[in-house]
């Protein structure tokens, strides 16, 4: 596929310091023959070390990435910008063209390590979210286009197996009951 023609994504966080470069660096990886991948934040802080550290382990190297701005990659236009957290989602600036913005959400990685015992329980959300974002890209760019069903409660397998067992409990008190 020529340069031109694949599709380009713009992967929008607040620091473009991890969830967006993450996934960056997993589209460069996974799809770089159908997706030229960018990342930028709304007011980007710099890569975070547990992130290139996460990305390392799992044989991707983000360390030459560099934290940038939305304002960097204005002259770029993009198919879609996916936004990766909800600061960013809400912050969104609006691109030229005909540009889809997208929003799928990530837990932040940063925030939830902040509550770690250690350095491997910090690492431990970063890994997580990691794979996440590669089963999200992996998906890419068909995962774009997919027209989902609403998530509704009633269909998510958690409720199935809690009234599974709210049956189970109360027909085993009944069976008690009957034979008390």
């Amino acid at each position: 596929m020529e340069e031109t023609d694949k599709v380009r994504i713009l992967f929008l966080c607040t620091g473009n310091s991890c969830r967006s470069q993450m996934a960056e660096g997993w589209a460069r990886h996974l799809k770089g023959d159908e997706i030229e991948a960018y990342s930028a934040g709304v007011s980007p802080k710099g890569i975070d070390p547990r992130a290139v550290r996460a990305m390392a382990e799992a044989g991707i190297d983000i360390s030459g990435q560099k934290s940038k701005s939305v304002a960097e990659v204005r002259g770029i236009t993009f198919d879609y910008v996916v936004t990766l957290c909800d600061n960013a989602h809400q912050s969104c600036p609006a691109f030229p063209g005909r540009v889809k913005v997208i929003h799928l959400g990530f837990e932040d990685p940063p925030q939830l390590a902040k509550g770690a015992r250690s350095e491997e329980e910090a690492m431990g959300h970063y890994r997580r979210i990691r794979e996440e974002i590669k089963a999200f890209v992996a998906r890419l760019p068909a995962a774009l286009t997919e027209k989902k069903e609403p998530d509704t409660l009633l269909r998510r397998p958690q409720f199935e197996m809690g009234i599974k067992a709210a049956l189970s409990r109360i027909s085993s008190e009944r069976v008690g009951k009957e034979q008390g």
